[in-house]
């Protein structure tokens, strides 16, 4: 038997999957763990905070006296759920926390108010930062990290301080040619305004003499930018820094976060905030964070050239690990077709350098420079040489050693050796950048200082990694109860 199915007119709503009835009763699970399922990422949070010594870790204990507060553990449980969902401010977690199944399950129906939310992360920095520590130190246990290489990074994050209330000298410099013109501008208008004599006029002068007052005031800013040790100044947040980033005009009022990625898994086994605005001084600092972190005793770092320093070089070497990071491209000779000093070989026999058209160029003189000790070698024989329109416009070409370039040869060396490490580097660690200010949504951070910048980008990174964690849900629990 052929039974057809005729639709009502119009695009009713026959023939549609259709919900059930608000009000019929229905037969819900009998507890609140029914709704979570095995392989819930909140139950990977509850284990892995029910499992942490959080005393120990700095959490403040329970008041002897008055009325009981909230429990670290569950703070920690709605915070870290919150960063795994994009969810990070505490008005919405204050929400999330009376709507949410899969919360009120995590922290058993409480609700904690946004007030006492802010004031647990704002005063748990410390602690929070070992928990994030501690994370790293449950995946190198479970080997998800193997801990021989880590490629080394910094990006740029934006703080809560727009650009316009933040001062340089050169932000200031034009700052004050706007002032100065608008000042002109009110004065002309107060001029126009005197010879009114109606009601209208008089309310318009007030409003320019107002104008004229806060116009003043900003030339104020001035002299306090002078003063200021890094002569800038940010209002809104006073820790927050000016810093370039690579497009032209794209500059961003912010902090530099530096992180370290291991190059298997992609975890991040070390990071910190900081508001330099350059990356030339860090490697040394994440080189031995990353080695404390994953507790290797030889490990490789890479880094991109805007790390170079040679100071920094022989510091990373010195805390015992191998950097491996390119020369900037900064030569003067190189860029008008003459011969750069790479194109001089060294010879340590004889302390001296070879040329390309095979003179020796021997050592004259030592002396220190910026506090670095510099040798100088030159030859006497420029003035005869067939090619020394390709080498130097001077009357001879001289050649400036440092003491320690030996550290930067051998580290050159071990680049040419190993040619796709920067591709590694860049597949390791600048998707992660990535990923992690996607799920901070378009304003970054949400906490203004320094201090509580780190705390925040503590509670990202440890959700990162968990997100990061290949074993499944079943398989880390298993490991954290382990």
């Amino acid at each position: 038997m052929i039974v057809y199915l005729q639709l009502s007119g119009g695009f009713g709503m026959a023939g549609f999957i259709e919900g059930k009835d608000r009000r019929e009763q229905l037969f819900l699970p009998e507890c609140l763990d029914d709704y979570v399922a095995e392989d819930n990422p909140a139950r990977v949070v509850d284990v892995f905070i029910d499992e942490l010594d959080l005393r120990a870790m700095g959490f403040a204990a329970a008041a002897a006296t008055g009325r009981p507060g909230y429990s670290p553990a569950t703070m920690l449980k709605l915070y870290l759920y919150g960063y795994l969902n994009q969810v990070q401010s505490s008005r919405r977690l204050e929400r999330e926390a009376g709507r949410n199944v899969e919360l009120m399950w995590l922290m058993g129906k409480l609700a904690p108010d946004f007030k006492t939310i802010a004031d647990f992360r704002r005063d748990s920095g410390e602690a929070i930062r070992a928990v994030c520590r501690q994370f790293v130190l449950l995946c190198r246990k479970i080997g998800l990290i193997a801990g021989g290489t880590v490629a080394v990074d910094g990006s740029r994050f934006k703080a809560v301080n727009t650009r316009d209330k933040n001062f340089t000298p050169g932000a200031i410099r034009r700052r004050m040619e706007q002032v100065d013109a608008s000042i002109e501008r009110c004065l002309g208008m107060l001029d126009t305004a005197d010879r009114q004599e109606d009601d209208v006029a008089q309310m318009r002068v007030s409003r320019l003499k107002e104008r004229l007052d806060s116009l003043r005031r900003q030339m104020c800013v001035e002299q306090a930018v002078q003063d200021a040790p890094d002569r800038q100044i940010s209002l809104t947040d006073s820790d927050a820094r000016a810093m370039a980033t690579s497009g032209k005009g794209t500059g961003m009022v912010g902090y530099n976060v530096q992180a370290a990625v291991d190059v298997e898994h992609h975890l991040i086994v070390a990071h910190e905030v900081t508001n330099v605005g350059h990356d030339r001084s860090q490697l040394a600092n994440m080189a031995q964070r990353a080695k404390e972190a994953t507790g290797v005793e030889e490990l490789t770092v890479l880094a991109d050239r805007g790390y170079f320093s040679g100071e920094e070089i022989v510091a990373c070497e010195a805390v015992g690990a191998t950097p491996i990071v390119p020369r900037p491209l900064t030569s003067g000779a190189k860029a008008d077709g003459r011969f750069d000093k790479q194109d001089f070989i060294y010879q340590p026999e004889t302390d001296s350098y070879r040329c390309p058209a095979g003179e020796q160029l021997i050592w004259r003189f030592t002396a220190v420079e910026k506090g670095l000790t510099l040798s100088r070698y030159w030859s006497s024989n420029c003035g005869t040489c067939a090619i020394k329109a390709k080498c130097t416009p001077s009357k001879q070409r001289r050649i400036t050693r440092w003491e320690h370039e030996a550290v930067l040869e051998k580290m050159q060396r071990r680049l040419d050796e190993m040619p796709d490490a920067m591709r590694i580097r860049r597949s390791t660690v600048e998707h992660v950048f990535g990923s992690l200010k996607d799920w901070m949504g378009r304003d970054h951070f949400r906490m203004r200082r320094l201090r509580n910048v780190g705390t925040e980008m503590s509670l990202h990174v440890l959700a990162y990694n968990i997100k990061r964690a290949v074993l499944g849900a079943p398989a880390l629990m298993g490991a954290m109860r382990g």
